[in-house]
């Protein structure tokens, strides 16, 4: 019989498993330091040197606000209300439009050709146009991000409402189940799991876009600080910068998998069985 998770055996099944998926980024990490120690180039400092500089910049504030310092709450604060802020809009501007384009193929034969022109244009070319017509600041920032998360969204919404399974649509029909009934209880769940494919592959495209939109014109956020630091030679502050930026891509992945586990429970397990 298995271990319950609260006895040691249960306990020692987590250690390996957390052990076994951390053991190769541990290596890389030692690999990182012995040879940034080796060659002693002042361009690439040692991770041990970019952790230290982590921690002065960002976790060393008083334990009332969890270790972090003034830099972190300006720093985070404003890229994760950027962040966060385009990724909704676009979210719920994709989805929205989505199940339009989904469920009426006269609408789409009409909008899709101006879709996939939007999508063709790459959003750092848009930065000149968002200046002008923002200027530099928030408005401007979540603009860049929104124009380029809205498209997974989108996509995945049309595709993910046109196949939901017919057999679903004509029994909803039978039973008298129409207009915003079905689409409630009928087409956004049959359409979900695409539909938060689509989000998750927008919330990496935001953080790319966050720190990009940062880039230009900013004086506060993770993407700026990186400028700063690239521009003043700062470079073991330009790593940390760096090595934030994947930690907290990290986190928000970790943290959107946990939450779709939860919410898509129904099909991940259908999906196990078949």
């Amino acid at each position: 019989m298995s271990p319950r998770p609260g006895t040691a055996g249960g306990t020692g099944q987590v250690v390996r498993g957390l052990f076994s998926r951390l053991w190769l980024a541990a290596l890389l990490l030692a690999g990182w330091e012995a040879v940034t120690r080796i060659v002693g180039e002042s361009y690439f400092p040692p991770p041990s040197e970019i952790a230290v500089t982590m921690h002065d910049l960002w976790f060393s504030g008083p334990a009332s606000r969890l270790f972090l310092t003034e830099d972190a709450l300006e720093d985070f604060g404003h890229s994760l209300y950027n962040l966060f802020g385009g990724w909704v809009l676009a979210c719920v501007a994709g989805v929205a439009v989505g199940v339009a384009l989904g469920l009426s193929r006269r609408l789409s034969d009409y909008v899709e050709p101006m879709v996939h022109f939007g999508r063709a244009i790459p959003p750092p070319t848009l930065l000149s146009f968002y200046v002008a017509v923002f200027s530099l600041g928030t408005p401007m920032q979540v603009a860049t991000i929104v124009s380029g998360v809205v498209w997974p969204v989108l996509l995945n919404t049309v595709d993910g409402v046109r196949t939901v399974d017919r057999l679903h649509l004509d029994t909803a029909e039978v039973f008298g189940v129409r207009g915003g009934r079905r689409l409630l209880r009928v087409v956004l769940p049959g359409a979900a799991p695409k539909i938060v494919a689509g989000l998750r592959i927008s919330l990496g495209i935001a953080l790319i876009l966050m720190v990009l939109s940062e880039l230009v014109g900013s004086t506060a956020g993770i993407g700026s600080l990186l400028i700063g630091a690239q521009r003043s030679f700062e470079l073991p502050e330009m790593w940390a910068g760096i090595m934030l930026l994947g930690l907290l891509g990290y986190l928000l992945n970790a943290a959107f998998v946990a939450v779709e586990r939860r919410a898509l429970g129904w099909h991940l397990n259908a999906r196990e069985a078949a």
